[in-house]
């Protein structure tokens, strides 16, 4: 085998284009890896927030809360019949009617955004626990026009301070609490049930949300439910329900990030090829030197390859330290699953880490292929004569 130290000293040699197709590959890894970031902070913004232990009653169909819709009768079936619910220390099931509609409002930036308000009962803020937490102000009193709104949407969107008032139809609602959440409730307005339904001009509510008890089986919950002649639901585990709501939107970002990894990886593999056929044609001298003195054509190859794969190692490298810094930078985007902004952290996982790597590999790969296919298809003799 050709010596390793031969292969880096070539490149330190030819640092000049080393450092042209080192940074063409990193500025193209930095691009996908910072797509790939954004789908992963989208993603576990909602699916490491959902809980195990909380059930989700959606009509048969509904796909999201914003399609579904259960009539108050059907919802007091749903929470008084399903044994599996939590009982708090009062006795009373720890289940709540929820409703759910986008409204548009202005952002402090300009323009227009779809913004998530939910209906919630007092049991509601038990439900989710800790998982939603109250850090300026207060919660909103049951049948009054007060509303708490997430923290995201503080600084974002209009008259979202404490005092403000939110017109929502004919309804003023008077800003009284901010709250924060790990998930995507970060980015709701929060409001009692019956005031949200009332201004929002709907009759029924959203969704069943219910706290349920330890190891509940949820297979055999939604069977039952389902055979139940009574209800027309579907239930799901609040983990499940948000895991579900990414779909659409992380199909558009992994597309996406495809499309320019297929588009600026065609223009590095180019400049790697570039680079590594000039690296033949300078030392062709030297490869007639090495086939002349026993080296085969199959360790000259593999010589080249691993010259290719050092550029694109060090190409990735160089992405990963590119996009790093975006790492927990806030941004807002559609969920295509409810048609609702909802705010969000770049996420830089291990996982774009290493798909970044092992992309910058291919590209140094596919780039390095045919100049070490020609410097190994060489004749020693015909090497030699060239200078």
């Amino acid at each position: 085998m050709v010596p390793i130290s031969y292969t880096l000293r070539s490149l330190f040699v030819r640092r000049s284009a080393t450092l042209l197709t080192v940074f063409g590959i990193g500025a193209t890894v930095a691009v996908v890896a910072g797509v790939l970031a954004l789908q992963q902070g989208f993603q576990t913004l909602f699916s490491e927030s959902g809980r195990e232990d909380v059930a989700v009653f959606l009509r048969v169909g509904a796909n999201a809360e914003g399609e579904s819709t259960i009539p108050r009768e059907q919802a007091q079936i749903i929470i008084k019949g399903t044994p599996e619910i939590s009982i708090d220390e009062q006795g009373r099931p720890m289940a709540a009617l929820e409703a759910f509609m986008a409204v548009l409002l202005e952002r402090t930036a300009g323009g227009d955004t779809n913004v998530p308000v939910r209906g919630v009962q007092p049991m509601s803020y038990a439900i989710h626990g800790d998982g939603v937490r109250l850090v300026e102000g207060e919660w909103p009193e049951p049948g009054s026009n007060e509303i708490a709104v997430g923290s995201k949407l503080v600084g974002r969107v209009d008259n979202c301070r404490i005092g403000d008032v939110i017109q929502i139809n004919l309804t003023p609602l008077t800003v009284v609490g901010v709250f924060e959440s790990d998930g995507p409730y970060d980015s709701e307005i929060w409001g009692d049930t019956e005031v949200i339904l009332e201004a929002l001009e709907r009759p029924e509510g959203s969704r069943v949300v219910a706290r349920v008890e330890p190891g509940t089986d949820f297979e055999a919950l939604a069977a039952r439910v389902d055979e139940d002649p009574q209800l027309t639901n579907k239930v799901l585990s609040e983990r499940e329900y948000l895991s579900n709501q990414t779909q659409a939107l992380t199909g558009i970002l992994l597309a996406l990030g495809s499309f320019l990894g297929l588009v600026m990886g065609a223009a590095a593999v180019f400049t790697a090829t570039n680079t590594m056929l000039s690296a033949v044609a300078a030392r062709t001298h030297e490869i007639g030197i090495l086939l002349s003195i026993g080296y085969r054509p199959f360790p000259i190859f593999l010589s080249f390859i691993a010259e290719a794969l050092v550029l694109g190692l060090l190409g990735g490298l160089t992405g990963c330290l590119l996009v790093l810094p975006v790492n927990g930078m806030e941004t807002g985007t559609t969920n295509f699953n409810t048609f609702t902004e909802v705010a969000f952290a770049f996420r830089v996982t291990p996982f774009v880490l290493v798909t970044a790597v092992s992309f910058s590999l291919v590209l140094g790969l596919l780039g390095g292929a045919w100049p070490a296919w020609r410097a190994a298809s060489m004749r020693p003799t015909e090497a030699l004569r060239r200078r």
